[in-house]
């Protein structure tokens, strides 16, 4: 973690809190010791413990303004949550502005039953990748029952449909920069072609990342790393 983020208002934590256990254990601070430190999706700073008798009670003091993510949006159909949890996580490392997750045609149903989208379970592991990101910035994540559903909340300026099959120029050699940009990603058994000609009427490009098939979770990764570098911002 290269900042711990916190709620509004939240001035304590439970010495069980995996945040305490990471002050304790990982930077072995104590009382009077500061840390870097943010509220969630809002400004950061640094924290100082002001007690640390039962956990930690701390003082906060901001000096930047919130971190903002950037327009890419990522359309990625749902996997393994195991894989998914991995997805999750370095996509708001990277600074990806939302995700939105539709079950594919060729997906399985029974993940959306996972503890993963249970009581939002997959907020902390977005949480856990904005704190290794050392910013305070953490997508906005919105489930879908399938694809049609996922691109009516599309509004990019460049809507892109990465596929090995029908993919057309290398993502590569688009000119993103400046400009939104949606992503979408498919599931390890790929898009059917009832979804392919739903993005396409949808404007969706057709778009290669390269010759090799990918995991989903790797292809999510370097798709979103390359868009921002196209887009200018990494």
């Amino acid at each position: 973690m290269n900042i711990l983020l916190f709620k509004e208002n939240e001035t304590h934590l439970d010495k069980k809190d995996a945040r305490s256990e990471h002050i304790r254990k990982i930077l072995h601070l104590k009382k009077g010791d500061s840390f870097k430190a943010g509220i969630i999706n809002g400004k950061q700073g640094v924290a100082t413990i002001v007690s640390d008798l039962d956990g930690f009670d701390l003082s906060f003091a901001f000096d930047k303004d919130k971190s903002s993510l950037y327009p890419l949006t990522l359309i990625v159909a749902q996997v393994r949550p195991i894989c998914m949890k991995r997805i999750l996580r370095e996509a708001v490392s990277l600074g990806v502005g939302r995700l939105i997750l539709p079950v594919s045609d060729l997906g399985e149903k029974s993940y959306l039953e996972s503890a993963l989208y249970k009581d939002n379970g997959y907020e902390d592991i977005l949480i856990d990748g904005a704190m290794q990101s050392g910013f305070t910035g953490v997508s906005e994540c919105i489930l879908a029952k399938n694809v049609e559903e996922a691109i009516m909340l599309v509004d990019s300026d460049e809507k892109l449909l990465l596929d090995n099959v029908i993919g057309a120029n290398a993502l590569s050699s688009l000119d993103l920069n400046g400009k939104s940009v949606t992503l979408a990603i498919g599931p390890e058994r790929g898009w059917t072609e009832r979804e392919r000609k739903i993005f396409i009427g949808n404007g969706f490009s057709p778009c290669l990342l390269g010759s090799r098939i990918l995991r989903t979770e790797t292809a999510s990764v370097a798709a979103s790393a390359l868009a921002l570098s196209l887009m200018g911002f990494i």
